[in-house]
């Protein structure tokens, strides 16, 4: 628990359904990222769940705190200077070298590998939810909790999940696994294609179609044919 009187907000770094997160300081020290929860925005077990999971890596976001008896709830997390990696990719791709790119894709196998080894499921990875710091090392961000911010699906049982970055049987059953996360290794996809949409000219209801009768991702252009028969090989 950090009392909210250690931390000073300093500017808006983003703002997405479920609340904002800005630049801080905490104790006029160490510079970090704080995520503002949005009254009514969700469910407050949902966030503590989050808060709960004090996971420690090198490349998973490391999480310092939580202010969870004041309103609006906050967690407090390591500040990472380059932002997310989607922007990132978008600004900065066409410069990386094949081999940035390739370290880019190991930082986030490293970050997801150590959550397999406890037992933990991702739901939701893509680039949007990796973060790069000042060295242009990726870490996992946003573990705990189902951020999708955008392309939706609702399934019967009102679940909600990214379908572009989803395989069938979370499409059609809602089943999550480990094994459903290696498919959400659409974010090597999204690396080599230097942050561009899966399937963006398709629509949801398309790409799960798509998805069940066998169609897959082109290759992108900055990916070798071996490169791609990974990609391939998990979905």
């Amino acid at each position: 628990e950090i009392n909210p009187s250690e931390l000073t907000f300093m500017k808006e770094l983003g703002c997405g359904q479920f609340g904002v997160v800005r630049l801080g300081k905490w104790r006029d020290q160490q510079r970090v990222a704080i995520k503002s929860i949005r009254e009514g925005a969700m469910y407050e077990e949902d966030f503590v769940e989050e808060a709960k999971v004090m996971l420690c890596h090198p490349k998973l976001v490391q999480l310092y705190g939580v202010c969870l008896k004041h309103r609006p709830l906050l967690i407090v997390a390591e500040f990472m200077d380059n932002g997310c990696l989607l922007n990132y990719l978008r600004q900065k791709g066409g410069a990386l070298k094949e081999a940035w790119l390739m370290s880019m894709c190991q930082d986030v196998c490293e970050g997801m590998e150590y959550l397999e080894a406890h037992s933990f499921i991702h739901r939701d990875l893509a680039a949007r939810n990796c973060l790069v710091n000042e060295n242009n090392v990726v870490k996992v961000s946003d573990f705990g909790m189902t951020y999708v911010l955008d392309n939706q699906y609702t399934s019967s049982s009102g679940a909600k999940f990214p379908v572009k970055w989803s395989p069938p049987e979370v499409l059609h059953y809602s089943k999550y696994s480990s094994k459903s996360d290696v498919w959400s290794f659409v974010v090597m996809w999204e690396i080599f294609s230097e942050g561009r949409t899966p399937f963006e000219s398709r629509s949801n209801l398309e790409v799960v179609n798509d998805i069940t009768r066998g169609i897959r991702l082109y290759r992108p252009h900055r990916a070798s044919q071996p490169l791609y028969a990974i990609m391939y090989r998990c979905w």
